[in-house]
């Protein structure tokens, strides 16, 4: 009994001795799925930034990505250099890729790991602007391309393409050799597009190592040393707890909102909700709505590569279609402003990359809605201009009224009651009172009246 209460005692305070069996630290796995953009970099900022608050021991990008934006994927690839935690990117479930951008933030990782039947390259920047791009029956330039441009071929890229591509085989190229990883592969994926699968990617020292799901990733993982910002680290993962973290709403609202076609469309709602608040005032919804649109675009499209020229051409567009409310120009300010709005939503976002272009039904289907509600609105005005006056000086000429009282004749004044109200009245003729009464004049506060009876009289003798 005593030996049993020893053993007990021992191992009680062995709980308390420096180093004895301490839960490991948490692993961080965050998803990177889909086009890489301003709501991925700021999630994955965000996500290492919390790594390192909850004193976790690895953060793993899960990623299933065709590439995205140069900036956005510059902006990961700076927070994982500076990232204290270490950073493993799995391309992962079977099935995902790393294309493009998400092949420089792989080769970026302190970990590059895959999942079986995954894939990863084609890292050729892609053409950036409307400088336009090879036919596509022409051969594409093959290896590194000669740069003192003397006896270029037809095919050959021009001088900016050809800077895109030395920078981004120099910038691929360095974070091969941090990593310690294959360089001259990984400047063949940016200047031959060229891809491998995780088995062969593991073969050539492309990546670390291939596992099946995040749980096998720590397994194999457990006792690797890491080196980061902030010094070596030895990871403890085999049964860490592991926390995944789903994008919040605010990633989830900049993954709307800078959409190319929500930001037009956000743009296109704020110049016309202003303009029904300035057009009549005092309604307030119209302007506190287009004012919050408005305000929602502008930041949308100060994330995305944005032509400026093209969103003048759109600005440009919509003030000719307001204009045409207020200027008489037989449509010529709304056929022209319409031209302006779909030419500058076509060039607004200056990148070809897949899923970052405005859709040319979306610009279509606007340019036409836009254009209709204009000349409906000045359709509109038109009627309301051609009807008759209802109210003010213009409206009391030609009003029939009642005399209050009897007036004599040559130049007698008295009371009558006309639209309701009661006026000074002057006649050149006698009227009794309650006869019927016509306004032929106005001056100041005295109406100039004829009887209604003898206008009516002298039409039909006519």
């Amino acid at each position: 009994m005593r030996k049993l209460f020893n053993l007990v005692l021992l191992a009680c305070c062995g709980l308390f001795l420096p180093g004895a069996s301490a839960v490991s630290p948490p692993v961080l796995v965050l998803p990177l799925t889909g086009a890489i953009g301003p709501a991925s970099a700021d999630f994955l900022t965000r996500g290492i930034a919390r790594a390192q608050q909850d004193g976790a021991q690895l953060l793993v990008l899960q990623m299933d990505t065709p590439g995205g934006l140069d900036l956005s994927m510059r902006d990961i690839i700076k927070a994982i250099l500076a990232s204290p935690v270490p950073v493993a990117a799995f391309v992962a479930p079977s099935g995902a890729r790393a294309a493009s951008a998400g092949t420089y933030i792989l080769y970026a990782s302190h970990i590059a790991a895959m999942a079986p039947g995954t894939n990863l390259g084609a890292a050729t920047p892609v053409q950036i602007g409307l400088s336009g791009t090879p036919d596509e029956g022409k051969k594409p330039a093959q290896g590194a391309a000669s740069t003192d441009g003397k006896n270029a071929p037809d095919n050959q890229p021009g001088a900016l393409e050809r800077k895109q591509m030395h920078d981004a085989a120099a910038y691929i190229r360095g974070l091969a050799q941090l990593r310690g990883r294959n360089a001259e592969w990984a400047e063949r994926a940016v200047r031959e597009a060229v891809s491998l699968s995780a088995d062969e990617a593991l073969a050539q020292n492309v990546i670390e190592l291939t596992a099946t799901d995040v749980p096998a990733l720590l397994t194999a993982l457990d006792g690797r040393r890491l080196r980061t910002v902030s010094g070596e680290h030895v990871l403890h993962t085999r049964g860490a707890t592991i926390v995944r973290i789903e994008p919040d709403w605010k990633t989830r609202l900049l993954s709307v909102i800078t959409d190319p076609g929500i930001a037009l469309l956000l743009l296109m709602a704020g110049v016309y909700g202003l303009f029904f608040e300035f057009a009549s005032p005092g309604f307030v919804l119209p302007g506190v709505v287009g004012a919050i649109c408005l305000l929602l675009g502008m930041f949308a499209l100060h994330l995305l590569p944005v032509n400026y020229a093209g969103l003048a051409l759109i600005l440009l567009g919509l003030s000719f279609m307001v204009a045409e409310v207020f200027l008489t120009s037989f449509g010529v300010l709304a056929v022209g402003g319409m031209i302006a709005f779909a030419v500058g939503a076509l060039m607004l976002v200056d990148t070809d990359l897949p899923g970052y272009g405005v859709p040319l039904g979306l610009v279509a289907a606007v340019s036409v809605f836009s254009a209709g509600f204009i000349f409906m609105v000045a359709s509109l005005a038109l009627k309301a201009r051609r009807r008759p006056v209802v109210s003010g000086q213009e409206a009391l000429l030609g009003s029939i009224g009642e005399a209050l009282s009897d007036l004599p004749a040559g130049g007698g004044q008295g009371w009558g009651r006309v639209q309701g109200e009661q006026w000074e009245i002057r006649s050149a003729v006698p009227l009794r009172r309650g006869q019927r009464l016509r306004v032929v004049a106005r001056d100041g506060l005295v109406l100039s009246v004829e009887a209604a009876d003898d206008v009516n009289s002298r039409r039909q003798g006519e």
